[in-house]
């Protein structure tokens, strides 16, 4: 009796979930480079489905034209390109995030699951701002809810980071508090939500101009992650010039007292 249930026992602490516990960080970029693949893949698809002229069209409405038939469509080649660059700049930061993370736990593999499951709402997000063109009355409300499919797909990445901060050692040395890259890969994976959501709110004040918004949105964030390390590096350095002046006016006045002799320290 006393060996069941010590079997018992060990069957129990064998099927507990243990969100620390560790995951195969190869099988989890496996997974969401093959996430991000199909997804992007499918974008093409569904442009060249509806969005390609006809031969016939291109004959009698444009004359055999084929650049006139395509800029037609160019709102929708628009759409695509900002989704697809959304895209590729998401993996960008989930590579560069996976670098520097050293083993996963069960509960970043849960998050990055959660990341991918919005990662692959954006080809609705396509489908929903290609209608851009066409004026339709739900035009606010697609812009919305393409921001916040961005925001959450990106949010949870930046959990991710929160996580492995607070993980021990998952995360390298470089990218943990006081390193080389910290700052920098704390701004690479806050410029996604804090962009996101900035957009969502403005459309709602400003609803007029809420295409242009989102269209400055999708063209702006590349050349942000372009001047981000830049802007970083000239951040660090100030910081640490200024550290660095202040603790050499303290030296110098421990200097100071330490030349002076006791009774004119006392007055």
């Amino acid at each position: 009796g006393q060996r069941d249930e010590e079997e018992e026992h060990h069957s129990l602490e064998t099927f507990t979930f243990y969100l620390s516990e560790p995951l195969s960080k190869e099988r989890v970029e496996a997974f969401s480079d093959g996430v991000y693949a199909i997804v992007a893949t499918l974008l093409i698809l569904d442009i060249c489905e509806d969005n390609v002229p006809d031969p016939r069209e291109v004959e009698e409405k444009f004359h055999g034209s084929l650049l006139e038939a395509l800029s037609e469509y160019g709102p929708n080649y628009l759409a695509y390109f900002g989704s697809f660059v959304t895209i590729g700049l998401l993996w960008f930061v989930h590579h560069s995030l996976f670098l520097y993370v050293k083993k996963a736990t069960r509960l970043m593999g849960l998050l990055n699951i959660l990341s991918l499951a919005f990662i692959g709402g954006l080809p609705l997000a396509y489908q929903l701002t290609s209608e851009f063109a066409e004026k339709s009355h739900n035009e606010i409300e697609a812009i919305q809810v393409s921001c916040v499919i961005t925001f959450f797909a990106s949010i949870f990445q930046f959990a991710i980071w929160t996580t492995a901060l607070h993980e021990g050692e998952t995360l390298h040395s470089l990218a943990r508090y006081g390193g080389k890259e910290h700052a920098f890969m704390f701004a690479k994976l806050a410029l996604y939500p804090c962009v996101s959501l900035g957009a969502f709110f403005l459309t709602c004040l400003l609803s007029e101009f809420s295409t242009a918004i989102f269209h400055v949105m999708q063209i702006v964030i590349p050349f942000a992650f372009l001047a981000l390390r830049i802007f970083v590096r000239i951040s660090s350095i100030v910081i640490k010039s200024v550290l660095s002046l202040s603790r050499w006016k303290a030296v110098l006045l421990e200097e100071e007292e330490a030349c002076l002799s006791p009774t004119e320290t006392l007055s």
